[in-house]
Formats: C-alpha cells, sequence, structure tokens
C-alpha cells in the first residue's frame, strides 16, 4: 500500500491527526538549548590581540627554556660501556660462551666531583622491553603474594610457567631476564690500598611498588617454606628466596628485582643500580681521581648486538640529565617571539589596505 508524500506534512511537523485524536509533532522544544539560542563567545583574532599573545609566550618560555637548560647542564654524568666488545676492552674476555663467571675490571677518572646524592645506573641497549608478549608475561596476582597463584601460574608465562612439572615463581619472560650483573666501586687514593665506595641496595625501587603491588606470600615459616612446590626461572642461579640475606629486601620485595619488573618504554634505558648516599657536607660525594669498577659479567648481551653501561649522575630539582625539556622551551619560544616580529611588520606595512583599497563590481 503506497502512502502520499507531502512536503508540507514535513514542514508542518507530519500529517494531520484525525479529528479527536492526539497531535503527534515533532518539533524539538521552545528551549534555549534545543533551539540553539544559548549565549556564545567567539574570539575576533585581530593584531592587537595575537601579536601580544606571540610576545609573551616567547617571554615567558625562553627564560624557562634557559633556566632548564642550565640546570640539565650542572649534573655531573658519567657513562662506562663494558660490553667488551672492542678488543682492547678488559671486558672482551667475558663475551666468550665458555667465560662464566667472568670478572673484568675498567679503570676511570672522575674530572670533577660529584656533589650531593649520587645515583648508580645500569644501561641496555637494543633490548626491547617494550614487546607486547614480553611485557604481558607475568602474573601480577603472583607477585602480590597469592598463594593459588603462586602454585598456578598464569597462562601469559608460557613459555616459562613451569619447569620439571613445578610452577616458576616467579614466571614470565621478564622475571626470566632479570639483569644479574655485580657492580663494586673503588676510589684509587694515594694509600696502599683503593677505598670501596658504600653502594646502598635499598631505597632503589618505587615506594607502591614496594608496598602495594609486589608482597611476599603469607606464612609465619621461613620465605624457603613459603616457596615450597615451585622452582626458580630456568636463567636464574639462586631461587627467588636467596635473593638476598636480609628478610625485608628478599623474595618478590627484592628491589632489584622489583625495579628490573618496571619495563622501560625504549630500547635503550637505565635502571637504578645503586645509591650512593652523601655521609658529609665538607667533602663531596665522589671526590676528582681515580676509579675502578669491578663487574661480575654474568648478564649476556653479545648474542643480540645488545650493549651494556654503568652511568654515575647526581640528580636537580627537575630529575637526571635531560637538555631535551630546555632545548624544547627555548625552540618554542623563539619561534613564538620570531613569529610575533614577522607579524607586526606585516601588520604595520599592510594595515590600511584594506581600508584604501577600492572595492568595484
Amino acid at each position: 500500500m503506497a502512502m502520499n508524500y507531502n512536503a508540507k506534512d514535513e514542514v508542518d511537523g507530519g500529517p494531520q491527526c484525525p479529528p479527536g485524536g492526539t497531535a503527534k509533532n515533532r518539533r524539538p522544544d521552545n528551549t534555549a538549548f534545543k533551539q540553539q539560542r544559548l549565549p556564545a563567545w567567539q574570539p575576533i583574532l585581530t593584531a592587537g590581540t595575537v601579536l601580544p599573545t606571540f610576545f609573551i609566550i616567547g617571554l615567558i618560555f625562553i627564560p624557562i627554556g634557559i633556566g632548564i637548560f642550565v640546570t640539565s647542564n650542572n649534573i655531573r654524568e658519567i657513562e662506562i660501556d663494558y660490553t667488551g666488545t672492542d678488543p682492547s676492552s678488559p671486558c672482551n674476555k667475558c663475551l666468550s660462551p665458555n667465560a662464566t663467571p667472568c670478572y673484568c675490571t675498567i679503570n676511570f677518572t672522575l674530572e670533577q666531583s660529584f656533589e650531593g646524592n649520587v645515583f648508580m645506573y645500569y644501561g641496555l641497549s637494543n633490548f626491547y622491553q617494550n614487546h607486547r608478549r614480553y611485557v604481558k608475561s607475568r602474573d601480577d596476582s603472583q607477585l602480590n603474594g597469592d598463594s593459588s597463584a603462586l602454585l598456578n601460574p598464569s597462562k601469559e608465562c608460557e613459555p616459562y610457567r613451569r619447569n620439571e612439572d613445578k610452577p616458576i615463581a616467579p614466571c614470565g619472560a621478564i622475571a626470566n631476564s632479570m639483569f644479574n650483573d655485580t657492580l663494586e666501586l673503588f676510589l684509587v687514593g694515594n694509600e696502599s690500598y683503593p677505598t670501596p665506595i658504600t653502594l646502598k641496595k635499598k631505597g632503589i625501587a618505587w615506594w607502591t611498588d614496594k608496598n602495594v603491588k609486589f608482597r611476599n606470600p603469607s606464612g609465619g615459616e621461613s620465605l624457603k617454606e613459603r616457596f615450597k612446590g615451585t622452582t626458580k626461572p630456568v636463567n636464574w642461579v639462586k631461587p627467588v628466596y636467596m635473593l638476598d640475606s636480609e628478610p625485608d629486601n628478599n623474595g618478590f620485595i627484592n628491589e632489584d628485582f622489583i625495579v628490573w619488573m618496571r619495563t622501560a618504554a625504549l630500547p635503550t634505558f637505565r635502571k637504578l643500580y645503586r645509591l650512593i648516599e652523601r655521609k658529609s657536607d665538607l667533602h663531596p660525594t665522589l671526590p676528582a681521581g681515580r676509579y675502578y669498577l669491578n663487574i661480575t659479567y654474568n648478564y649476556p648481551v653479545h648474542s643480540f648486538d645488545g650493549r651494556k653501561r654503568m652511568i654515575l649522575s647526581t640528580i636537580s630539582w627537575m630529575g637526571g640529565k635531560n637538555p631535551f625539556l630546555g632545548i624544547a622551551y627555548i625552540a618554542i619560544g623563539s619561534i613564538s617571539f620570531l613569529l610575533g616580529v614577522v607579524l607586526l611588520v606585516i601588520n604595520h606595512k599592510y594595515r590600511n589596505s584594506s581600508n584604501t583599497a577600492d572595492i568595484t563590481i
């Protein structure tokens, strides 16, 4: 059955209702919102408003950028590459797969003293911790001390979920690839024996990770008993309950382990390894002079063309050394200021053109 179309019906809101029926109207209600009569503000961009904005942005951003850049450059930092790919490197002998464990020593000199607290990092290159399957290869319930997840890890941990018919604790590819080189720092003074630098291994992990996200299985017995029925990851030498001799830094709450489990976003990254605290305000934390780094070389990176390095760095109110932020502020401020000058010249030259031009039709 066909229906006749009437344009008037659409304009009037539809066909007329039969006598005695209820009027049906599809028109929006006569309100300010539905009829789009709400008050609005539209900026009118004129030379008087745009030019001051460009100059103000430039005058604010450039000094801030200079301050951040100078602060970043005042941070002391030194990097020591100990991968051993160079034949003259003391760690070159450790590239052999048969040299396990391997020990090497690298000498270096600090030209300037390091004041305040000094942070020791280990750095890795060409290591993709941001791979999707790698990031998912963990069991957060197990790491939080859940007893059921301890003996029955998540399937996301495959193929590092079970070994020798026992559940792995901690399971997954992230834990299995944990960094395990040992770094020791010594100051070579005028004495007969070098002075070891005290490296603090606590306080390097985020508070929320240490106290919230990572917990050992509950129980009153020893930590070894709480991990009974599990086995260590395939690439580990020791089980998780033997990572440290101190009870508050052992098992899943070991801070070296916690730092490693926070995956990096880029293939070249650094992670905090140790903290060197300042002991006296009268003496620098690391005085200028000769040092040597003792390395227990366990972590293989040569197979995937990776590199390893040790970094010593101080910090400032803005964190570690990173000149990018200061350069970005200076660049944006300079571009804004330059655009303001260009637009000012154009406005001064052509501001009367639109008023004096004759328009003929």
